[in-house]
């Protein structure tokens, strides 16, 4: 993880992870690998979780479950439910759509 410099606001921008438990939240990240690319849907649907280790700025993501070949990825973003650029995402995504396609037109990233 890459922390952004203080004053960004993560709650304008979909594509950066919360980087921290406190709310509100003040500390946000760019994510690694192909974390940013991972999906969101309901919590207790994800067939993969993250494990934050804040003070170290990194993560680690594991299988809940088997993940079919060309099964989308996909984990609960912490902040769905409270930062506002994932309002529509957690509408769709608490409106008993197990899950949401997180693309270019409706990215809301931490989370990653």
């Amino acid at each position: 993880m890459r922390r952004l410099p203080d004053g960004f606001d993560g709650n304008t921008c979909p594509y950066i992870f919360t980087w921290s438990t406190e709310r509100p939240n003040k500390v946000w990240a760019m994510g690694s690998g192909c974390s940013p690319f991972y999906n969101t849907c309901k919590e207790g649907t994800a067939n993969t979780r993250m494990v934050r280790y804040f003070d170290d700025d990194r993560f680690e993501i594991f299988a809940t479950r088997d993940i079919e070949k060309d099964e989308e990825l996909l984990h609960t973003y912490i902040s769905l439910k409270w930062r506002t650029c994932f309002s529509d995402l957690n509408e769709i995504v608490h409106n008993d759509v197990e899950c949401a396609n997180d693309d270019k037109e409706t990215k809301e990233g931490e989370e990653q």
